[in-house]
């Protein structure tokens, strides 16, 4: 019996945006390319887009031999799990495609391996080559390794004009998840970055498995980010491990240094510290007492942070796990927004927030302190 391996890839550039998938289907035995396809798809989600890459590879590999076996090869660990059966379909527009998928071969004739996004280059550069061209039509072709580059070179340089993005493109999109519960959360104690740096509790960490399903049910993540302190880190390696994706460690997204406030409540520090806590709140220039950082100094960084990154980052769609006043800054820049704005805002623990980034400046508030998938 033939067997084939199916490599693909999808992507959106806006999530949803602009989108496309590639797929390429190789002889096991040979590990010659065999069958090439890639389409620009519109305006869909990044997993949608992954889902028919898969669909469009079965596809290809039943019209070369529909009695072969197929070992399908993709770095979106959520189709693999989802279509290996381990992970449930939710999301309403990957359940079809993943019912269609599921149709193309015999039950038990296909099987599924999560791959890292390195090794999965070829389908990568076919979806991207698919985004780029803003193809309307599906392309598959039968060829040689040797062609498969030069090929896809030329039919992009002669593709149709299609749907593509608005002239300043797509944005960045920061998905803002603040972290799970700690010990302190509760009690409502100051806990920045110059306190004990705690670990998530119980609560926490179950916090941090129900965002980590909320994200991937959405399917618009493709990159994460975290602060350095521990709560933050755990909470995204939940994520990242729902994902199938890498955290990267950023020191611009850790909360304020809260001095001799730390692990202190409101009540006790107005107990204490009452004209340092006064001025605080009515001077965003004021350092907590004992030398912390201010609100200004947070902005400050915060928006360098923000300009490194959607300058890495454009296009793409990027959670970053970070803390309250983090957020709230981010937040309070995107609305331009005066600093006593920080007070009046709500930011639970594990919520979701998210603000778009454009080329031409403009900044985009599109959520904020999402708690829904906390709920029972």
């Amino acid at each position: 019996m033939r067997e084939f391996i199916v490599e693909a890839d999808g992507g959106s550039r806006g999530n949803p945006g602009p989108a496309g998938y590639g797929s390429v289907v190789l002889d096991a035995a040979t590990g010659e390319t065999l069958v090439e396809t890639y389409e620009y798809l519109g305006v869909v989600t990044n997993n949608v887009a992954e889902y028919r890459g898969l669909l469009a590879g079965l596809r290809a590999a039943h019209d070369l031999d529909p009695s072969a076996t197929v070992h399908v090869r993709m770095d979106s660990k959520l189709v693999v799990e989802q279509m290996s059966g381990r992970w449930k379909i939710k999301h309403p527009d990957m359940k079809p495609l993943a019912l269609e998928a599921g149709r193309v071969f015999p039950p038990g004739r296909v099987t599924y391996e999560w791959i890292p996004r390195e090794q999965n280059k070829h389908a990568d550069r076919l979806a991207n080559e698919a985004m780029d061209s803003g193809a309307s039509a599906s392309s598959v072709r039968k060829l040689s390794p040797a062609k498969a580059e030069a090929d896809v070179r030329a039919a992009t340089a002669v593709a149709g004009s299609g749907w593509g993005p608005a002239d300043m493109g797509a944005p960045a999109t920061f998905v803002l998840l603040r972290h799970g519960e700690t010990p302190l959360t509760p009690q409502k104690r100051f806990s920045g970055s110059g306190g004990t740096d705690p670990a998530l509790s119980d609560v926490g960490r179950e916090q941090a498995e129900r965002a980590a399903e909320a994200l991937a049910d959405r399917g618009t993540i493709q990159h994460i980010l975290a602060s350095p302190l521990t709560r933050t880190r755990q909470t995204a390696a939940a994520v990242a491990e729902r994902l199938g994706l890498e955290v990267t460690v950023e020191d611009g997204l850790i909360e304020t240094d809260f001095g001799a406030w730390e692990g202190l409540t409101f009540g006790e520090v107005r107990e204490r510290y009452p004209d340092d806590l006064n001025t605080w709140l009515s001077d965003p220039e004021a350092e907590p007492t004992g030398g912390g950082e201010s609100f200004a100094a947070t902005a400050t960084r915060i928006a360098a942070t923000r300009d490194k990154l959607v300058a890495a980052y454009a296009g793409r769609t990027v959670l970053l796990v970070t803390h309250v006043t983090p957020i709230k800054t981010f937040v309070r820049l995107a609305l331009g927004a005066p600093p006593e704005s920080l007070f009046r805002m709500e930011l639970s623990a594990a919520s979701l927030s998210a603000v778009a980034y454009y080329a031409d400046g403009n900044a985009s508030v599109r959520l904020l302190n999402d708690t829904s998938h906390l709920r029972p």
